[in-house]
């Protein structure tokens, strides 16, 4: 019997962004989040007969800005397309999108990963109207919600280049990241600005066939689709380990029980019968409309990390975390005008204020000055102050407004660097302690970690690292 080491996932991502305009894609009713059920809706959303769409001209736009800023090639001359099947939420019983001729083609999107940089290849982004929403009430059975029907959204679909949950995780978290500076989608999960669709495949290592894929809809954490990621491909491997067949089917995720359950059978592109929509003009984008476009662009995450390696030395992996939130990334360009520890800046960002704002999900300010971090970092840098008190004295910055100096001086946090004071310390920890220095003489250079602890645990962390070490070989030389 196989084993689960034996086969790789691939996994190719369908990622759907309601974009941020005023009114709907093909009429005027607002697209405001948490409206009265059915309070934004009019005869042409709810798909009345007669009734005619007409196509929003801020989604063109946004939706090249996005296809210029994965590095796509944008279709000059496009049109839309009806993908016909009914499900409730669709009251016209077909969506509007686009078929053949996508707003942009053949784009990409780097990426960091365990292994370094990572190309993830962007087959298409296509323009489309969202569907209603459904309410399921045990009481009284289903309702419907049609407010975000007609809402504009943008599909970008990658090719299957994913091999595990963390890059997948990568590729989304960048890719929000670059919607988010071009301010094209609030990018809001919570919300379903922001949801994938998994498509998700097993097969043997060294294969080059791909599997029979399942296809998992609307994750809107990341959290979730890194379970359900997970969780799909060991249901997946146990089958095929059993000598099982996989079907071809759109299963949910179900997050209180952390298990998918199969809802139906997955369609083929045919199955949709797609045909241009006879009531929409072709969407013609001239090169004088690109180039517009083109110059509003802004500065994007890539730009920004570019700046970060070669100006400031900072690591690409951390580099590409300073990029997930434009707050971040420009706090951070403002500390390095105030401050030349760059990398200590980075460290304390990614590390505790990372932790204490979790990872900075919603755009929100910074809790501190960049001149209030900057202080703190350039006492580290110039060996005045150890980086583990620094982690500690910075949240009582963030929870007091204090100042790093007020706060150390209060709980009197300098480190000891009085050379004698730290011999002695040594001294009484080798008394207490004589394997130490037996196990560091028979080679085993761990031993000197042990001294350390045990030197940090004597002054609550606040023995000068350097001179402590110092102390240690003196004291094993004599």
């Amino acid at each position: 019997m196989k084993h689960s080491g034996d086969y790789e996932m691939v996994i190719g991502l369908e990622v759907h962004v309601e974009l941020s305009t005023e009114t709907k894609i093909f009429c005027g009713c607002p697209t405001a989040y948490g409206a009265e059920p059915n309070t934004q809706v009019c005869p042409v959303c709810l798909g009345f007969p007669g009734t005619l769409p007409v196509l929003n001209e801020r989604v063109v736009k946004s939706a090249v800005k996005a296809g210029l800023a994965l590095n796509c090639d944008i279709t000059m001359v496009g049109k839309q397309d009806r993908k016909n099947y009914f499900y409730p939420d669709l009251p016209k019983a077909y969506q509007i999108s686009q078929s053949d001729l996508p707003i942009g083609m053949r784009g990409h999107l780097d990426i960091e990963t365990a292994e370094g940089a990572k190309r993830i290849g962007i087959t298409r982004i296509h323009i489309e109207e969202d569907a209603g929403k459904l309410i399921h009430d045990g009481s009284v059975g289903t309702l419907i919600d049609y407010n975000r029907g007609g809402v504009p959204l943008i599909e970008i679909v990658s090719e299957p280049d994913f091999r595990s949950a963390d890059e997948v995780k990568a590729y989304l978290q960048k890719l929000r990241a670059t919607l988010r500076y071009l301010d094209v989608s609030t990018c809001k999960m919570n919300e379903g600005a922001f949801r994938c669709d998994v498509n998700l495949s097993i097969r043997e290592k060294g294969a080059e066939a791909l599997g029979t894929r399942t296809e998992m809809k609307n994750l809107n954490s990341f959290s979730f689709i890194t379970k359900a990621i997970e969780n799909e491909a060991q249901r997946q491997i146990k089958i095929l380990s059993a000598g099982g067949v996989i079907t071809q089917e759109t299963r949910r995720w179900d997050s209180d029980k952390g298990q998918s359950t199969a809802m139906r059978s997955k369609e083929d592109a045919h199955d949709y019968r797609y045909f241009p929509d006879p009531d929409l003009m072709p969407i013609v984008i001239t090169e004088t409309d690109l180039k517009l476009i083109r110059d509003e662009l802004p500065r994007l995450p890539e730009d920004y990390k570019r700046d970060f390696i070669s100006a400031f030395g900072i690591k690409s992996t951390i580099a590409e975390q300073l990029i997930t939130s434009k707050v971040v990334a420009d706090y951070f360009m403002e500390c390095t005008k105030l401050s030349r520890h760059h990398e200590m800046i980075s460290n304390l960002i990614v590390t505790e204020l990372f932790r204490m704002l979790s990872g900075f999900e919603d755009e929100r300010e910074m809790p501190l000055e960049p001149s209030a971090l900057c202080e703190l970092a350039d006492l580290v840098g110039e060996e005045r102050l150890t980086l583990g008190i620094a982690k500690r004295v910075l949240g009582e910055m963030c929870r007091t407004g204090k100042s790093a100096v007020e706060i150390i001086d209060m709980a009197d946090l300098w480190p000891i660097a009085d050379y004698d004071k730290l011999f002695d310390l040594g001294a009484e920890i080798m008394i207490k302690m004589p394997q130490i220095k037996t196990d560091y003489l028979s080679g085993k250079t761990q031993a000197l970690g042990a001294f350390m602890g045990q030197m940090m645990k004597l002054t609550n962390g606040k023995a000068d690292p350097k001179k402590s070490e110092l102390v240690f070989h003196q004291l094993i030389s004599e």
